[in-house]
């Protein structure tokens, strides 16, 4: 087959060489776009991560397409109704690092919990001043998880190591696993009022954009802090500013915006040919306003990004491809 890998970094280059005995293979460092599509006619299956334009204008210019391998579990940024009726296999890499994405959230959390940004700032500006930096203990909080599947009871179980007390909303309960961790389920409304920290497992999608909107952040408890490494698009942007600047919030330590790839190439706003939306210049511009806010940590979406998650990703992704050229694919979402 003639394979394109996509937002290939260097390691992943080299570990998807192996493929090129048997297939031709053509790695890039940018994301599928409208032109790269146009010079890649003749691919028959593409492996991305999540920068990617995979909508239908754009795998349209790829009549020979047979298979997208998503190097993520989450498939939201595909447009899989096209690849059903263009007979295009799509498969994910289901179960990477449960743990990598859990452990992230208690580095978000414990450096908002004891202000460790700006206690390092300080000390490395020579100021060895205390005042403001006074943090809180996590034992006895109540830690709220919003989708509590595996990466959701990953965290829940770290949190019960820090002695915090665990609630969980999911459209799924699980009541076996409640039992196993030792937690109970409760509506969303219960979950926002009574958590002290409310962190955000959901997949993208429809389903679930801007789930946590103006009024969900009036019900949370007062000083409560916020973590989102799912999808930036499952929270209202501007809605969370206003939460922060107004105290509702104390924190939120977030390794997603809904804007995320524009934030880093804002320029490319400006060279579409058609009008953006005015809903999202002002998820943009919202997005801005959380990175300068004090009370906030924003990460580039690394959460998933450890040297033992990204290994698993490759290996998945490999075999995901050597199934589907044997004929029995594997990890298909579509």
């Amino acid at each position: 087959m003639k394979i394109v890998v996509f937002e290939a970094t260097e390691w992943e280059r080299q570990a998807c060489s192996s493929l090129a005995p048997h297939h031709v293979v053509e790695c890039l460092a940018g994301p599928l776009a409208g032109d790269s599509a146009d010079r890649y006619t003749n691919a028959e299956a593409i492996t991305t991560f999540i920068r990617s334009d995979l909508s239908a204008a754009v795998l349209r210019r790829m009549p020979k397409l047979r298979l997208i391998a998503t190097r993520s579990t989450g498939f939201d940024h595909i447009d899989l109704a096209y690849c059903r009726q263009a007979a295009i296999t799509v498969c994910n890499v289901p179960d990477y690092g449960d743990h990598t994405v859990a452990e992230h959230v208690f580095a978000l959390l414990l450096a908002l919990s004891r202000h460790v940004v700006e206690a390092v700032g300080r000390t490395r500006r020579g100021d060895f001043s205390q005042g403001g930096l006074r943090g809180f203990d996590l034992a006895g909080k109540t830690l709220g998880v919003v989708g509590a599947g595996r990466i959701g009871q990953r965290v829940i179980a770290i949190g019960k190591g820090f002695g915090m007390e665990a609630i969980a909303f999911d459209a799924h309960p699980d009541p076996i696993a409640a039992k196993q961790l030792g937690f109970r389920f409760a509506s969303l409304d219960e979950l926002l009022a009574a958590a002290d920290v409310i962190t955000l497992h959901l997949p993208g999608g429809e389903a679930t954009r801007q789930l946590i909107g103006e009024a969900e952040f009036a019900r949370m408890k007062p000083g409560a802090v916020l973590i989102n490494t799912s999808r930036g698009g499952v929270m209202d942007s501007e809605a969370l500013v206003r939460a922060l600047s107004s105290g509702r919030l104390a924190g939120a330590g977030l390794d997603v915006v809904a804007e995320e790839g524009a934030l880093g190439e804002e320029a490319e706003i400006f060279r579409t040919e058609t009008a953006v939306p005015v809903e999202r210049m002002r998820a943009l511009l919202a997005d801005h306003a959380l990175l300068s806010q004090p009370n906030v940590i924003v990460t580039p979406h690394i959460a998933y990004d450890t040297e033992e998650a990204v290994a698993r990703i490759i290996e998945t992704t490999l075999g995901n491809i050597a199934a589907f050229e044997t004929g029995s694919p594997q990890n298909v979402v579509n």
